[in-house]
Formats: C-alpha cells, sequence, structure tokens
C-alpha cells in the first residue's frame, strides 16, 4: 500500500473523501448529474446568465473573432481590445476609476494581498473569509492578524496592537459558506481611523446584492471609501475571471506588482466576451437581484417550515449546518436519491464540526421548485435525526420536485 493510497483511505474513513461528480449540459436550475437529472440547489450560477442565449453567442462570437485564447500575460501580448472593454465597463458599472482583469478569484486576491501587505507589515484577514485569501495572506509574506468572524472589537483590539505596521484589512463582503454579510460600515471606519487600506471581496455579491447588482459595498453606501473592490467573473455574471476595481494608482501599481498578473496568461477571449454580454444583461435587468433575494426568501422560509435551522443568512447562500462530516454526505446521498443537488461541504473549507449542507439559490427556480426541495431536505434530515418529526397536520403534501 502506498503512502498516498493510506492518505485516501484515511480520507474515506473521516467522511472527508472528495469525488468529481459530472454534469451532462449547461449550468440551469435543473442538470443531469452523473447520468441523472436533478434540481441544482449549489451553483454559483446565482442569476442564471451562464447558458443565457446572448451570453453563450458572445463567447462563440470572440472565439471566432479573437481565438481560443490569448496566448500570453497581460504585460507581453495577452492584453485585446476585448479585454480593455471590459474593464472599461466594469468600471463604470461599480463607479471606479480603473478596472484590471485577472485569471481568477484566487489569483486576484494572491495578486492584491502580495501587493499591499510587505513584510514587516500586518494585514487583518477575518476567520471565515475564503481561502484565495487565507493563501494571499500567507504569500504576501506579512503577518497576519486573523480576526474573530464580523468582531469589529477584535479587530480594532489587533490594529491598536499592530500600529504603524498595520497595513491592510481584507474580508468577503458576503461569506460564501453561511451567506452572512460583513459589517463594512464599521470595517471602513476602523481602516480610516489606523490609515490602513481596506480591500473587500465581493465575489458572492455582485449580482446578487446593493443596486443594481453592484454589491454590498454599494448597497452600505461606501463607493469611493473602499481602496480595492475584487469581484469574480464566474458567479453570477456566468463566465470565468475575475477583475479588481479601484483607483489609477492603485491600478497602475496593481499591474506593475501583482505576480499573479505579470505571471499568468491573460483570460480568454470567449470567457471576457462572455462576461461582457452577461454585465450588459444585468445592468439592462431592473429586477435580477429582486427575482434572486425573492427565491432566497422562498426556500427560507420553506427550510423552516420543516424545521431547518439557516443559521444567520440573510442572502442567496442558504447553510443548513450538519456538524459531522460523514452525516453530511449521507444527507447529500439521500437527498439527491429524491432528485435535489446540495453538496455537501466539510473541513477544511469549513471548521471541523460545522460540516453542512450549502444551498444557494438561482434567480432562475421557480418558488414550486424550491418549496419541493425544502420538503426533500426536510424528509432527509428528519431520517437521519437532524430535524424534529413532522405531526400528522403539517404534511404538505408530495414534495414537487420529486
Amino acid at each position: 500500500m502506498t503512502d498516498l493510497h493510506q492518505r485516501l483511505e484515511d480520507l474515506r474513513d473521516r467522511g472527508l473523501y472528495r469525488r468529481l461528480r459530472i454534469v451532462s449540459g449547461p449550468q440551469g436550475p435543473r442538470i443531469v448529474l452523473d447520468g441523472r437529472p436533478v434540481l441544482l440547489l449549489c451553483s454559483n450560477n446565482y442569476l442564471g446568465l451562464a447558458d443565457h442565449p446572448r451570453v453563450r453567442e458572445a463567447a462563440a462570437d470572440a472565439a471566432m473573432r479573437w481565438g481560443a485564447g490569448a496566448g500570453a500575460s497581460r504585460l507581453v501580448s495577452g492584453t485585446m481590445r476585448i479585454h480593455r472593454a471590459l474593464e472599461k465597463r466594469l468600471a463604470d458599472f461599480k463607479n471606479s476609476d480603473a478596472a484590471v482583469l485577472f485569471g481568477s478569484g484566487y489569483l486576484a486576491n494572491q495578486g492584491v494581498i502580495g501587493s499591499l501587505a510587505r513584510e514587516g507589515e500586518v494585514v487583518f484577514s477575518d476567520e471565515l473569509n475564503h481561502a484565495s485569501i487565507i493563501d494571499g495572506c500567507r504569500l504576501s509574506r506579512a503577518k497576519t492578524f486573523v480576526y474573530r468572524h464580523r468582531d469589529l472589537e477584535h479587530l480594532a483590539w489587533g490594529l491598536e496592537e499592530a500600529g504603524r505596521r498595520a497595513s491592510l484589512i481584507v474580508t468577503d463582503s458576503v461569506f460564501s459558506m453561511d451567506g452572512a454579510i460583513a459589517p463594512l460600515t464599521g470595517l471602513a471606519e476602523l481602516a480610516r481611523r489606523h490609515n490602513v487600506r481596506l480591500a473587500v471581496d465581493e465575489a458572492h455579491a455582485v449580482g446578487c446584492i446593493g443596486p443594481g447588482g453592484r454589491g454590498a459595498v454599494h448597497a452600505a453606501g461606501l463607493e469611493g471609501e473602499v481602496d480595492v473592490v475584487i469581484g469574480t467573473l464566474g458567479k453570477a455574471l456566468g463566465s470565468y475571471g475575475a477583475y479588481v476595481t479601484c483607483g489609477d494608482d492603485m491600478a497602475r501599481w496593481l499591474v506593475n506588482s501583482a505576480r499573479s498578473l505579470i505571471f499568468s496568461t491573460a483570460p480568454a477571449p470567449p470567457s471576457v466576451a462572455a462576461a461582457l454580454a452577461a454585465l450588459e444583461l444585468l445592468m439592462d435587468d431592473d429586477h435580477a437581484v429582486e427575482r434572486l433575494q425573492d427565491n432566497a426568501n422562498v426556500l427560507r422560509a420553506a427550510l423552516s417550515d420543516e424545521g431547518l435551522d439557516t443559521a444567520d443568512s440573510s442572502t442567496h447562500i442558504i447553510p443548513l449546518i450538519v456538524g459531522d462530516a460523514q452525516t453530511t454526505m449521507d444527507l447529500c446521498e439521500m437527498a439527491l436519491e429524491d432528485g435535489v443537488f446540495a453538496q455537501g461541504i466539510r473541513p477544511p473549507t469549513v471548521a471541523p464540526g460545522t460540516s453542512r449542507l450549502r444551498l444557494t439559490v438561482m434567480s432562475t427556480h421557480t418558488a414550486q421548485e424550491l418549496r419541493g426541495a425544502a420538503q426533500i431536505l426536510g424528509r432527509a434530515a428528519r431520517d437521519a435525526g437532524l430535524a424534529p418529526a413532522r405531526l400528522p397536520h403539517e404534511d404538505h403534501g408530495q414534495p414537487a420536485v420529486a
């Protein structure tokens, strides 16, 4: 038995083994998963734009006009007119001076943090920030102060302790595993008071939160008060890649210092064109955010009716905390048997003892689909001993998505 085989067996024993599931066809509210039709409740394609006809057509047209790939890094020969067009449109959308495209959200966070927090300085990171932020902090060589989740008092204490070494506060705006929103107003005030920069990752907020889907920073009225806003093209905008919106000087600094931009091939033209088309669709749709949040409210209420706790979520991301990793995956498989795909999330993605089903709604789900999915999840949770038994008069009939 090889050491890798033994490690894999250890993962199986702890309920942490992972495998790839195969989706046939485009990402919609319903998919074919490993040959089985299911309702999809764990995609980040929040607005359903990944398979929108205009987005697909834009990607196909760009492939014919610009080619399948950029062929080089941004600073060599990889920056094409289509990249500049999307950067300008993103800057306009976010009411920012400039935007810089990156290959992915992971690369964007690594590039931003590594450029703004240096050895000998201190970067301040929420304990539930995404792995890309955590790794960006590690690679920056700065000391990282991890403050308790959304705890402004703990952060303020850390800033006082760091003094002049304090360099950067970085946070997700919508936390990807529990759907909670960061206290952005308080973070901005602390950044001003201690003369440090503030970077906010809006990956799960753009298209989903705030006026016109511009994100939680805009919803908090903090335009111009956040030094760097990071966003992704691969979630609500239905494509792939990422961007940073910021001031002109900051944009030029990132182009000259962000290693993940300097040493990576530029985003592929079809992905850039798809994102540009998706952004136009979002800007033309006055009710996209409203539909998404209405669906989130429907699912939250239906889960509550089933006796399931949705924690602190107030957004389109709704966690069902289970605790044990293997029980979580058992619950995932039970729901899948009844036609609902809600992926189990386990350590190291979440802390030990907090494994969960991470539910995400799409604006293209119907209310009937979401209520039916809640019934299926409720039944699975009761069968697993994770939810209170239903009284006879509480029976709502057969699920809508059997």
